[in-house]
């Protein structure tokens, strides 16, 4: 794929699906790509990284420069602290009962190989400075259902299958997961990511790796032929409530 290909299908996405805010491109980097590509973030969490490329803007954020250290951590940038790791500062943030419950969260947390990446270059897709390595899109559930049912199609009908922990729902459920296993991946959003944006109690997250990009927006199109129209026109509600009455 061209980079033009890949940013005019980031505005199909969007005008199909009819999202509320843009595409997001993540790109992994084994350096800092210097001031030319957009803002260098100071002491942003990741998935705070893209609300603003949500929101339009591109940012690249650094393993020194992330707040969060669980997602640090599931990045490859630093250890993860041992008051996570143990299980026990998810005790102390309400989020498990039982300190093993926590601990074994962590232990299962799928993560890149420490120095795999230096740097997340994040962009708004239909303006991407280079090719991502992941796509995330951030909206209501009702559009996200949409691309996803769009990958069912990809997937020739197969039963979609999601990996989560209700914890680091942006960074791990939905980049490093449909990275490291080049597929789809959707998440509910956790406690951190709802805590740290502005992701709404109605809106949620997915990513799929950027091959699947083409094929995903060819079925999005077939999508938005009949099936998008005719269930968001809500004609069996309609008659419902007008039997009632």
């Amino acid at each position: 794929m061209e980079l033009e290909q890949i940013k005019q299908m980031a505005v199909q996405m969007q005008n199909l699906v009819g999202l509320s805010a843009s595409v997001i491109g993540v790109s992994f980097l084994a350096e800092n790509p210097g001031t030319a590509t957009g803002t260098i973030l100071s002491q942003h969490r990741f998935c705070q990284a893209l609300m603003r490329a949500r929101h339009g803007e591109v940012v690249s954020l650094t393993g020194e420069e992330m707040s969060c250290p669980a997602a640090a951590a599931a990045f490859g940038f630093r250890p993860l602290p041992e008051g996570l790791k143990s299980g026990k500062g998810l005790v102390g943030f309400g989020i498990v009962q039982e300190q093993a419950t926590g601990q074994k969260m962590f232990e299962e947390m799928p993560r890149l190989s420490p120095g795999q990446i230096q740097n997340l270059l994040v962009f708004p897709l239909s303006n991407a400075p280079v090719i991502p390595d992941v796509i995330v899109v951030e909206d209501d559930v009702e559009k996200l259902m949409w691309i996803n049912l769009a990958y069912l199609n990809v997937q020739g009908g197969r039963r979609l299958q999601s990996s989560t922990a209700i914890l680091q729902a942006t960074c791990v459920d939905c980049t490093i997961i449909p990275y490291l296993e080049q597929r789809l991946n959707f998440s509910y959003g956790c406690y951190g990511c709802r805590d740290a944006t502005d992701l709404a109690g109605s809106e949620t997250v997915i990513g799929f790796p950027t091959s699947l990009l083409p094929e995903i927006v060819n079925h999005l199109e077939f999508l938005a032929q009949k099936a998008i129209p005719t269930s968001r026109a809500k004609k069996a509600w309609n008659a419902l409530q007008t039997k009632n009455t």
